[in-house]
């Protein structure tokens, strides 16, 4: 739970100072073509009443906005929220309706 939808990663390590600027530039054009890497897809747990996310880029100030991708999860909306209290460093605990369905499924985005 919790991927990041595939882009590519920072190198460790570049042979030479050329092609370290060219991914800059790359990794810049897909940045200003919204190409953050920052969505993440996220199935709510059924039967119970949280789902815990584990992510290093989250943080007690991140902005998490769920986008509904199924018809169950269009409908959990209205009741699916992350308390003050549950963001950490690294993982937040997002509040939901405690139910059967299996298909509440939100991309998400992290920011900040």
């Amino acid at each position: 739970m919790g991927a990041p939808i595939g882009y590519p990663t920072a190198p460790r390590y570049l042979p030479d100072s050329d092609q370290h600027r060219r991914l800059l530039g790359e990794q810049a054009q897909r940045q200003n073509q919204g190409k953050t890497n920052n969505v993440i897809i996220v199935t709510l747990r059924s039967n119970e009443a949280t789902t815990t996310i584990t992510d290093v880029r989250l943080s007690p100030a991140s902005f998490l906005g769920f986008m509904p991708e199924t018809a169950n999860a269009a409908t959990a909306l209205a009741t699916t929220y992350v308390a003050d209290t549950n963001r950490l460093s690294g993982s937040v605990v997002i509040n939901h309706a405690n139910n059967a369905q299996t298909d509440k499924t939100f991309r998400v985005i992290l920011v900040g």
